[in-house]
């Protein structure tokens, strides 16, 4: 997003100053640092996900808010066509994307009857990505073993259960929880051999199976449109909430060939990378 605003003549110290805060996954920490940042009264906040940009939206209802990947925006600005109050941005349509995941996997895997999610069940826009990955399994005829983690020790109870149960596959779903522990999710994966679907293709670059999702940093560049237009005087009310328009499938042939999978010939001519 930096990137994208230089490319629009912001330049850091002169014209522009950027200041982060971060809640490292720990929600309870958000209204404090939403409060920091009033109190030093900036002109905008970017947040990234939907529980922050609720935070500081409820924090103030002057400063504008652009967010970006948050899941149920509906809940920040009642209507994406026409964002009522001081917020507007970028979502994912996660929930909608991971009955889409699962399809992906079980194709990439046909045999898996039972496939491993993992999600951080303090967040209830996770949550409602589990039970749609769940409503779909039904209907394919899979098995869901529900992983829910809340803080970083549960990690190793959920892996305990995966060692014991051993699932043909797992779903990861990404938040700042499980995104800060994901060096922890690929470790053990590729131990234990099992194959995974996640969010975003950076995972997949680390090490990741397959991924299938929109572009994270194609969202932040967009949000820098909306910084903009905001701080050059247009409403977060005139600019609606957008959605990706397209999605990426990227599979990690490498990981493949570590996991001993081969992946079907009709799922690699549809992915948009295979990384070698």
């Amino acid at each position: 997003m930096r990137q994208a605003l230089t490319e629009l003549d912001y330049v850091d110290g002169q014209n522009v100053i950027y200041i982060g805060r971060w809640a490292e996954a720990r929600g309870e920490r958000l209204p404090s640092l939403a409060s920091e940042l009033i109190a030093l009264k900036v002109d905008l906040v970017v947040t990234s996900g939907g529980w922050p940009a609720r935070v500081v939206k409820d924090a103030t209802s002057t400063i504008p808010v652009v967010f970006v990947d948050a899941a149920e925006p509906e809940r920040v600005v009642g209507s994406l066509a026409r964002p009522i109050g001081n917020a507007t941005g970028f979502t994912d349509n996660a929930t909608e994307l991971s009955a889409k995941r699962l399809q992906i996997l079980k194709e990439a895997v046909p045999g898996a009857s039972r496939i491993a999610v993992l999600w951080n069940a303090q967040d209830r826009a996770m949550t409602l990505r589990y039970q749609e990955i769940d409503r779909a399994a039904r209907v394919l005829g899979v098995t869901v073993q529900p992983l829910g983690v809340r803080e970083p020790d549960d990690f190793e109870r959920a892996f305990a259960a995966i060692a014991r149960d051993r699932p043909y596959a797992l779903i990861m779903v990404t938040d700042a929880l499980t995104n800060l522990n994901r060096k922890r999710v690929l470790d053990f994966a590729e131990t234990q051999r099992v194959p995974a679907m996640y969010e975003f293709s950076s995972v997949v670059g680390e090490g990741g199976l397959m991924s299938y999702g929109p572009s994270y940093d194609d969202m932040f560049r967009h949000a820098a449109g909306y910084v903009d237009k905001i701080l050059n005087g247009t409403k977060p009310g005139e600019l609606p909430v957008e959605q990706p328009t397209r999605y990426y499938l990227v599979v990690n042939l490498k990981t493949a060939r570590t996991l001993g999978l081969t992946i079907p010939q009709s799922l690699l001519l549809r992915a948009d990378e295979l990384i070698q």
